[in-house]
């Protein structure tokens, strides 16, 4: 019998590995490691059990998020060459009820182990995980997206990038060292201020890889009414906020260095200098997203990889 349902593909992993975008999540994953061996370095302190939770519980949020998105893209899509070209759901020919469950899978297991750490640590990271998940999901979900107003780089830099760095120090330092929440929230600001001086290349880094990604997505966005950042700065300015952004994660490492936050070691991010700045021209000179787009999560690869390098080093010497 013939019927006008449509005829979809299995997502094999090589699909799988490029509806997740493995390229850009492998990065989201670096402010993790980096705080589990600031909280060695600085606080002196590592639970394995917390810190392993939290990987799995992060990196199953990291691929909700980007595969949410393209099942969103996708429904919401007003170009429709767009949709049934470039998108990956349509472009594949996947299922996107079946490409949507997976993700809410995906969901569920981080909200579990995200309610475990709860119980292992204090209600503060009830409410701090819960904003978390809270941005993943209405980034492309809503009457309103946040992705059609330009708060992507934002959103992005500060909950990705500091906070996954944060959340794995959290899982590791002792309340009344850091924050927590009983009947009234109580804290050390100055080890919070540290925190977040820390922090802070990480924000300008996965910041500047959502621009990249919508500086090489504008006209495409555009026609889909998505209003990013560089729609409203235009392309000149979005090009000199990136340059500013790549570098900028160089001053706080070295006020960390001066202040004896960081170790010494952490001054190897001056090595991967030249590359950065490579990077950068060839970014400027054409922005293409199968080509151009990945030097912005390289930049962030080898700045915080040094940034790994020092900690260990600091650690061990």
């Amino acid at each position: 019998m013939l019927t006008n349902e449509p005829t979809y593909r299995p997502m094999t992993f090589k699909i799988f590995l490029e509806f997740i975008r493995l390229n850009a999540k492998a990065a989201s994953v670096v402010p993790y490691f980096i705080g589990i061996l600031f909280s060695i370095y600085y606080f002196h302190a590592f639970n394995w059990i917390n810190s392993l939770i939290y990987l799995v519980a992060q990196v199953a949020i990291a691929l909700f998020v980007t595969g949410f998105n393209n099942v969103q893209d996708y429904y919401l899509a007003k170009d429709l060459h767009y949709r049934d070209t470039y998108n990956i759901v349509g472009r594949e020919h996947l299922s996107p009820r079946r490409s949507l469950n997976l993700m809410l899978a995906m969901l569920a297991t981080a909200i579990i182990l995200g309610l475990v750490l709860v119980v292992r640590t204090n209600l503060l990271l009830l409410f701090m995980g819960a904003a978390a998940i809270g941005v993943a999901i209405f980034y492309t979900y809503g009457p309103v997206p946040f992705s059609r107003f330009p708060l992507g780089e934002l959103l992005s830099g500060c909950v990705e990038g500091f906070g996954v760095f944060f959340l794995s120090v959290y899982m590791n330092v002792a309340t009344p060292v850091l924050a927590g929440f009983k009947f009234a929230i109580v804290g050390n600001l100055e080890n919070i201020l540290v925190m977040i001086l820390v922090g802070l290349p990480g924000i300008f880094l996965v910041a500047n890889i959502m621009l990249a990604d919508n500086i090489s997505d504008l006209q495409q966005d555009i026609r889909n009414e998505r209003y990013t950042v560089p729609y409203y700065i235009g392309h000149r300015w979005s090009l000199r906020v990136y340059d500013t952004l790549a570098l900028l994660g160089y001053l706080p490492v070295l006020m960390s260095v001066v202040l004896q936050i960081l170790p010494i070691y952490q001054l190897a991010v001056l090595l991967v200098l030249p590359k950065i700045l490579k990077n950068i021209r060839a970014f400027n000179a054409v922005q293409v997203k199968e080509t151009t787009f990945n030097t912005a999560p390289q930049n962030l690869m080898m700045f915080q990889g040094m940034q790994l390098l020092g900690l260990i080093l600091g650690i061990f010497f």
